[in-house]
Order: structure tokens, then sequence, then C-alpha cells
């Protein structure tokens, strides 16, 4: 029997090494995890609380296909909370993750064939979403002097377009585009005809730096958002989309087909999320002294071509004079001394050899420890 041509969609390769480093935990133990992109830290504890009560008084059935209206009303007022953003309810539909989101923005939002623009490095799972839809994925190589974001200029380049994907804080490389810079890409994008879909699932992880909203600048981008990352919430597998309206309806019939529900445990425990602000910008506090002591460390080994960091938790290193191969690196520095880290090559196919992802969102304590051993082996290498 056959299998079908779109499952043999490349892996996310952050997930073997995961794996590779859960085997090494099991049978060396001491490993420090560098490589997985989720928070250290529970969900916020009146999430807990919300869901404990939800468990002993709620059918916990099936919810509408969108969402809870009472989760999708306090998704529309964090937006005018926040961003200073008038959201209808209409406007808003709660996914099964962002991952589940981005599935339904793609189906609803192109055909077969159509050509969508990702940056290299992007995150491995867009791509690899994209291509099992049988959308072409236009690659758009992105460095060091666009500070690792897209820009008109290299949009322009890529010939005609039906969408573009942009993440800011991105994944691997933590950049933020800047107002103007979004503002830009928009408009680009409308005045071409085409669709804009903008990860920003890292949204209140920054440094400094403010991340602004694309639902600001557009009236017809679509807004990816999760539960994940800044609400620590990775297993409760839930996210949020922004829709323009003429897309509301063709994802809540796909929403219905594909998913029936969000989970609806997750999803009345969520709404207490919008209320624990000072609980998770602790989390972020511990975030901020990650990174510093992350990159610092990284620098006295001799790694110090690194991309921005300006939000999320990555650092996205060149480790070219290391080696040109960073997956045997990674795997290398796993066995050794039991630091993971991902390879580059889940977010470049062509550059990524060259780079290393680096997590900091586990324990100040085990980064400090990992970085202690980089600089290690560096010195020892030398």
């Amino acid at each position: 029997m056959k299998s079908s041509r779109r499952s043999g969609v490349a892996p996310f390769y952050v997930m073997e090494v995961m794996k590779a480093a859960e085997e090494r935990q099991r049978t060396v133990g001491d490993v420090l995890h560098l490589e997985v992109g989720q928070p250290s830290t529970p969900a916020p504890l009146n999430v807990r609380d919300a869901a404990r009560a939800a468990l002993e008084s709620n059918r916990l059935g099936y919810t509408e296909a969108t969402g809870i209206p009472q989760l999708r009303a306090r998704i529309a007022r964090h937006y005018r909370e926040v961003y200073g953003l008038t959201i209808s309810t209409d406007r808003v539909t709660v996914s099964v993750g962002a991952s589940g989101g981005f599935v339904l923005a793609t189906l609803a939002a192109f055909d077969a064939g159509d050509r969508v623009a990702i940056t290299r490095p992007g995150y491995a799972a867009y791509r690899n979403i994209l291509e099992a839809l049988d959308i072409e994925v236009v690659s758009i190589p992105v460095g060091p002097d666009t500070r690792f974001n897209p820009t008109p200029r290299l949009l322009d380049v890529a010939g005609p377009l039906d969408g573009l994907v942009v993440a800011s804080p991105a994944n691997p490389t933590g950049t933020i585009l800047r107002p103007d810079e979004m503002a830009a890409l928009a408009n680009y994008a409308t005045l071409r005809g085409i669709r804009l879909i903008s990860d920003e699932i890292y949204h209140g992880i920054t440094y400094g730096v403010a991340a602004p909203t694309a639902a600001a600048h557009s009236e017809t981008a679509v807004v990816v958002q999760s539960f994940s990352k800044y609400y620590s919430m990775t297993g409760w597998r839930l996210g949020w989309l922004i829709l323009p309206d003429t897309l509301i309806d063709p994802i809540e019939r796909l929403a219905q087909n594909l998913f029936i529900s969000p989970p609806t445990l997750s999803q009345l425990a969520a709404i207490a999320a919008f209320d624990a602000t000072q609980e998770l910008d602790g989390n972020v506090a511990m975030y901020a002294k990650n990174r510093d002591i992350l990159m610092s460390g990284l620098r006295t080994a001799g790694i110090d071509k690194l991309a921005p960091a300006e939000g999320a938790f990555y650092v996205y290193a060149d480790v070219s004079h290391l080696t040109d191969d960073s997956q045997e690196l990674c795997r290398l520095w796993l066995n050794t001394f039991g630091v993971a880290a991902t390879p580059g090559i889940d977010f470049d196919p062509i550059d990524g050899h060259k780079y290393v992802r680096f997590s900091y969102a586990e324990s100040t304590a085990d980064i400090a420890e990992a970085t202690s051993r980089l600089v290690g082996w560096a010195k020892d290498r030398r």
C-alpha cells in the first residue's frame, strides 16, 4: 500500500534532538536542555485553579468550533488593553495551538500551487506544513544586514507571491519587526494582494523593544497567537487567530470539520491567564537574566556572531568557524558534556549547517551550568 507524497515532509529536527537527549537522560543522565522552545515554568497558578474548578463543575463537552464566547471576548479585550485596538469578538477564533491555527489560516487563504514566502532561517514546521499542503514555499534569505527580517526589497526579488508569513519575535533568531518595518511589509502586501500571516506567539517576551501586531497595520492580515509561550501553557494546546472579515466564515467551517472544537478544559482555564501578568512577567525577567548569561558565555567561548535576540527565548549563533556540520556539532556536545542544542538545519535547509539555536527557557541554574560547559569545551579545544 502506498503512502502519500505529502507524508514525506521533512522531520522537525528539534524533536529528534529532544529524543536523543531523553535517551541520554535515561542511560547516562546529566542532560541540560537548550534545544526545546518551551517555558520551564508551569501554567500560572490562577489558570491551574480555574482548571481544577472546571474539572469539578463543567461537563467538558464540545464547544463552538471557534471557541467559547467568554474566552474570545477576553482575547478581544486583551487587544484593546495592550495594543489599543478595537477587535470584534467575531474576528477571534480559538484554535488547537498556534499550529492548528496556522493550518486553518493556510487552508482558508491559499490553494495548492500558490506561492507563499517565508524567511530562511524560519520556523521549520510552518515551512513543512505549507509543503504538505502542496503550497510552493518561496524562501526569503535573511541575515545580519536586515537583522534577519524580511524587507520589501527582498520580496521584490522573490517574484509574484500569494502569501507572506512573518514572525516577530522570530524563531530561531529572536528578532523583532519594528512598527515601521511591520507597516512597510503590511502595506507592500496589501498593495499587491498578498495575504499576510503574522506569527506573534512570542509577544510578551521581549527585552526593551516592543513587538507591534500586524492587526494594527492591516485589515487583511491574519494574526496567529498562542497561549504556549508567554502564558507558559504549551501542553494545553491552545492558540487563537485574529481574522479579517472575509475569512471568518471559511475558518469556522474548516475548524468544524478538522477539529470540532479546541480543548474545552484549556479554554475555560485560559480566561484566567490574562490576569496573571505579574507572575508571567516574572518569567520574562528570568528569561532576560538567562539571555545575558548565555550570550556572554557564548562570546567567551568564541561564538560571537549572534542574531540580535530581542525577544522570544533563543540565541541563533553562527558556528561556521567551528564546523560545517552543525548537526554533528550538536551531537558532539550532547554526547560529550550533556548539553542539547538544535542544529540550524531545522530552520534553514541551505545554510543551517553553519548555525545552532540555543533556547534559554530553562532555569537560570541550568543555563549557567550549560554555558559553563560550553566555555570549558571551547577552552579545552584551543
